[in-house]
C-alpha cells in the first residue's frame, strides 16, 4: 500500500472550440452528426453494470426534424427501479470505501474521455437530441460537463483536507462519509452536463445514485453512462433508469435507505417532491438531503448610463441562444425611455439577420424547441399577446411545427409591468420588454424585485459605478447569479458557481464545494493519547 498523499491535477476550464469554417473540429462532428442521424440505435438502461432492455421501446425524433428516428430507448418500470437500488445497495460498501483519490481517478479519465475521443459524439448526440446548434453543444455537453468533473474532483480533495484543529495530548480528525443510503438524481433536458453532474458529485463523494433523466434527453445521457462505464465506473455506483417518474418515485420514495434528491426541473415538481419527502420522514432511516435548482424568470435591467449596443446584443443572446430553454435565460427586461429607441434599433438590424433552423446548418442561430409540448405552451404565450390590449408583439412570433418544433425569436413590449409574460416563466425564446422613465429608477428597482418568485439570474447594465454598487445592493435577494454588464447567462464552473434562492431552488451552487459538502455526512474522531485515570478533577481537592 503506498504511503504517499496524492493531489489531484490542478484544474482548469476546458478551452471551448470555435468550429469556425474550415477547422478540423467542425469537419469531425459534422461527420459524426450525419452518422448518428443516418443510425437507429437502441437505448439500454443501464443496472447493476449491466445493459437493460425491455419490450417497450420508445422512439428517440429530433426537435427540428420529429419525423425522423435516431433511436429508441428501452421503458422500465417500477420493478426495474428496485433492481436499480439493490444495485446500488449492493455497490455501497466496496465504493464507499474506495480511496478519494481512486475514485477522483475514474472521473479525472472521463473527463479526458469527453474533452478527446468523445468529443464529437456527445456534442453531435446533445445537438440531435436536444436541438442544440454546435456552439451551444460545445459550452454545454464537452466544456462545462468535463468542468463539473475535474474541479469537482478538485474540491472533493479541498473539503477532505479540512481538518479541525487537535489540542495537547489529542488528536482531532474529520471523516467525511457519504450519506447512509443512496441519492436519486432527477436530470432535465436542457443541459447534457447537469445531466451529468447532478449524479457523478454525489458518487464522488461515495455514494450511490439511481438516475432519471429527462425522456427527451436520454439519448445524449447514454453517451455519458458509456464514458462513464469506459472510464472504470464500478457496476452499480450509478444506475440510470427510464421510466415514469410517478412511478420510480413510488419506489424510491418509500425506501428506508433514501438518503438524498438532487433535482433540476420545474418549480412545482420540485415542490411536490419535497412535499413527498416531508411526508414520509417516518419511513426513512436518516433526514434525506434535498438539493434542487428550479425555474427562473431572469432580468435584464439598463440603466440610462448604459451601452445600448451592449444592452442589445445582451437581450438578444441571453433570450434566444438554444431558444430560451435555459433556466437562467432573460426574459424578462426593463429599458429607460431615454435608451429605448436606439436599443430598438439596434434589435431590429440584428434580429432581421437571426436564421433559424436545423443545427446541422452551422449558421443557423435559433433551433426547434424541445417537443410539442413546450411548443403548444409557448405558442399559447404568444397567442395571448397578440390579442391582448397591454401588450403587443413587437419582432417575431412566427410559430411552425409541420417540420420541427420552430418558433421565431419573439420580442413583446408590455405597457403593464405586471403582465403575464413579465412573471411567468415560458421556457422558450420570448423576452418582454418594459420601457421606464429613467427619472422612476428606485421604483423599477422595486420591480425587479417583486415581479417574479424566481431568484436566478440577473443583469445590470451601467456605465456609472454608484449606480452599479447601488443597484447590487437593492437586488442582493433577487438573483443568486448576478451580472454587471454582461448578459444573465453562461455560468463557469469554478468561477460563478450556479443557482438561485426563492422559487428557483436551494441555491447549493453546483460547480463549488458547497453542493459536495451537501453529499457527505461528517463523522468527527477524537483519539485521546493520555487518557484519565482518576475520575475526580482538580476543582474537587
Amino acid at each position: 500500500m503506498s504511503n504517499g498523499i496524492f493531489t489531484v491535477p490542478a484544474p482548469v476550464n476546458e478551452p471551448v472550440l470555435d468550429y469556425s469554417v474550415g477547422s478540423s473540429e467542425r469537419e469531425s462532428v459534422k461527420l459524426e452528426f450525419e452518422k448518428q442521424k443516418s443510425e437507429v440505435s437502441d437505448i439500454p438502461m443501464y443496472i447493476g453494470g449491466e445493459e437493460v432492455f425491455t419490450e417497450e421501446k420508445v422512439s428517440i425524433n429530433p426537435p427540428f426534424e420529429h419525423a425522423t428516428i435516431i433511436g429508441h430507448y428501452n421503458k422500465g418500470n417500477a420493478s426495474h427501479a428496485t433492481k436499480a437500488i439493490e444495485a446500488a445497495t449492493k455497490a455501497k460498501k466496496s465504493w464507499a470505501n474506495m480511496s478519494h483519490t481512486d475514485r477522483a481517478a475514474i472521473f479525472l479519465r472521463a473527463a479526458d474521455l469527453i474533452s478527446g475521443p468523445y468529443r464529437d459524439k456527445i456534442n453531435a448526440a446533445t445537438m440531435l437530441c436536444q436541438s442544440k446548434n454546435i456552439y451551444q453543444a460545445e459550452i454545454d455537453s464537452a466544456c462545462e460537463l468535463i468542468d463539473f468533473l475535474r474541479f469537482n474532483c478538485h474540491f472533493m480533495e479541498l473539503i477532505y483536507a479540512d481538518q479541525p484543529l487537535s489540542s495537547s495530548e489529542t488528536w482531532n480528525r474529520m471523516d467525511y462519509r457519504p450519506l447512509d443510503g443512496f441519492v436519486f438524481a432527477v436530470t432535465p433536458f436542457n443541459f447534457t452536463a447537469i445531466a451529468g453532474n447532478l449524479p457523478t458529485a454525489p458518487a464522488m463523494m461515495g455514494n450511490t445514485v439511481i438516475w432519471k433523466p429527462a425522456d427527451s434527453q436520454i439519448y445524449s445521457a447514454a453517451v455519458i453512462m458509456e464514458v462513464l462505464i469506459e472510464a472504470g465506473l464500478p457496476k452499480g455506483v450509478i444506475n440510470l433508469v427510464y421510466a415514469d417518474g410517478p412511478e420510480v418515485g413510488d419506489i424510491v420514495f418509500n425506501h428506508a435507505d433514501f438518503a438524498g434528491l438532487h433535482f433540476t426541473g420545474s418549480t412545482q415538481v420540485f415542490k411536490d417532491l419535497w412535499k413527498t419527502i416531508g411526508s414520509k420522514l417516518d419511513v426513512y432511516k436518516s433526514y434525506p438531503r434535498i438539493v434542487g435548482e428550479t425555474g427562473g424568470k431572469d432580468f435584464i435591467l439598463a440603466h440610462q448610463s448604459a451601452d445600448p449596443k451592449a444592452v442589445s446584443t445582451a437581450m438578444i443572446r441571453g433570450a434566444f441562444e438554444f431558444q430560451g430553454q435555459k433556466c437562467s435565460a432573460a426574459s424578462r427586461a426593463y429599458i429607460p425611455a431615454t435608451l429605448w429607441d436606439e436599443i430598438n434599433k439596434y434589435l431590429a438590424e440584428d434580429l432581421k439577420t437571426v436564421k433559424m433552423g436545423s443545427p446541422e446548418d452551422f449558421s443557423n442561430f435559433i433551433n426547434a424547441v424541445i417537443d410539442e409540448r413546450a411548443f403548444d405552451k409557448i405558442e399559447g404565450y404568444i397567442e395571448m399577446v397578440k390579442s391582448s390590449t397591454d401588450a403587443e408583439i413587437i419582432f417575431g412570433g412566427k410559430c411552425d411545427k409541420s417540420i420541427g418544433y420552430f418558433i421565431e425569436p419573439t420580442v413583446v413590449l408590455a405597457k403593464d409591468p405586471q403582465f403575464v409574460t413579465m412573471k411567468e416563466e415560458i421556457f422558450g425564446p420570448v423576452l418582454t420588454v418594459y420601457i421606464y422613465d429613467e427619472k422612476e429608477y428606485d421604483k423599477v428597482l422595486q420591480l425587479v424585485d417583486t415581479t417574479s418568485s424566481y431568484a436566478l439570474t440577473g443583469a445590470i447594465f451601467a456605465k456609472d459605478r454608484e449606480v452599479i454598487s447601488y443597484t447590487t445592493r437593492e437586488l442582493s435577494q433577487a438573483a443568486g447569479n448576478f451580472y454587471v454588464n454582461d448578459k444573465p447567462t453562461g455560468a463557469v464552473v469554478g468561477q460563478q458557481p450556479f443557482g438561485g434562492g426563492r422559487a428557483s431552488g436551494t441555491n447549493d451552487k453546483a460547480g463549488s464545494m458547497m453542493n459536495l459538502l451537501r453529499w457527505t455526512s461528517p463523522r468527527n474522531i477524537k483519539e485521546n493519547f493520555n487518557s484519565p485515570i482518576d475520575y475526580r478533577y482538580p476543582f474537587m481537592g
